[in-house]
């Protein structure tokens, strides 16, 4: 890529160029920035649903063990005195 020379006067095209880059570079700026708060928000939520999942299915299964202990200590056979 060739330097500009310093020497040559700036053109409105080379402004105008300048300006396009500069508008386009803030564009994609932004559009990074946001989709980083889009994702960070959306792996955030997605971590939330995963914890209630865990804490349900943990639970779940701990009122399954207890229902089952119960129900193996009514079942046992009185012994006789």
């Amino acid at each position: 890529m060739l330097l500009p020379c310093p020497l040559c006067p700036l053109t409105a095209a080379k402004i105008a160029g300048l300006q396009a880059i500069v508008l386009l570079l803030l564009t994609l700026l932004i559009k990074a920035r946001i989709q980083i708060k889009a994702a960070s928000a959306l792996g955030l939520f997605l971590l939330a649903v995963q914890t209630l999942v865990f804490l349900a299915a943990s639970g779940a299964l701990g009122l399954a063990a207890i229902a089952a202990g119960a129900f193996a200590l009514n079942r046992r056979q009185p012994q006789p005195a």
